[in-house]
């Protein structure tokens, strides 16, 4: 290597142009930064990496909304919802351990926006003797709120059991809810950032009023991607939320179109 020279080609000019407009014109270049998020597009296409020690999600990125989902309209405020998504990140909700959490998102497929509508964040009577029991009434009331019947469960760990225990409690009570269950093999802080940080960059990030009420804000601001700072119970119900298949929304008026398939055709 000795004598070797360096040679680097950022995307972008020192004066923000396209180095190479012809494959990478800027409307291109835009859309490819919104989509894999600033850190990864500032390693990969500006060559210049940042280490992950400095990473931070920074929680004023996020939008503010105060409005309700009309499940009549499928309308939240002004945005058409076409999906949402429940989200349980379980732990046996000491008030001094890591969080239960269960999250509700809602999704816009026109803008690609993310909807944090509600966070539950489940604390546990101390001398409660059938804590996870316990959660789960409190879920299956979190769910019926908001008129939702589908529920993912992470089954890491505590959570390995708690499928079986949240469907005998949905079958005592009639409630008809359906449980995924979801296993994760990637680290957790590497899920957070590939999954939170592009959103965040893009400006898809929205989060109800009350959102402000609960500890998330603080976690965000006290995260690393390199683990060990602080609580990212929150974070982590999130990032399920959004990766897991949601629940499609319609408008309760909406009437379904019929069509007939053309079976005049031969194999």
């Amino acid at each position: 290597m000795r004598g070797y020279k360096k040679f680097s080609l950022p995307i972008l000019n020192a004066d923000g142009t396209s180095a190479w407009p012809e494959m990478f014109p800027m409307d291109k270049i835009d859309e490819l930064r919104k989509t894999v998020g600033e850190h990864h597009f500032m390693a990969q296409m500006m060559l210049e990496f940042t280490p992950l020690e400095r990473v931070r999600l920074d929680p004023g990125m996020i939008h503010i909304y105060d409005a309700e989902f009309n499940q009549i309209t499928a309308m939240l405020g002004d945005w058409n919802i076409t999906g949402a998504s429940v989200y349980w990140d379980p732990s046996m909700g000491h008030k001094n351990g890591d969080s239960s959490v269960c999250a509700l998102i809602f999704r816009d497929d026109k803008s690609h926006n993310i909807f944090l509508h509600d966070l539950m964040y489940m604390v546990v009577p101390s001398e409660h003797p059938q804590p996870l029991t316990y959660q789960c009434d409190m879920v299956l009331d979190f769910l019926s709120r908001y008129n939702l019947r589908r529920i993912a469960v992470e089954t890491n760990g505590l959570g390995n059991a708690l499928p079986e225990i949240l469907q005998d409690k949905i079958a005592s009570r009639r409630d008809g809810v359906v449980v995924q269950k979801i296993t994760n093999n990637t680290k957790k802080e590497t899920r957070i950032l590939n999954t939170i940080e592009p959103l965040l960059g893009a400006g898809r990030i929205f989060a109800h009023t009350r959102i402000q009420q609960t500890p998330f804000m603080s976690e965000m601001l006290g995260w690393s991607p390199i683990g060990g700072i602080g609580h990212d119970d929150g974070l982590d119900a999130l990032t399920g939320a959004i990766n897991v298949l949601p629940i499609p929304i319609r408008p309760s008026n909406h009437t379904m179109r019929q069509f007939t398939a053309n079976t005049n055709f031969k194999i």
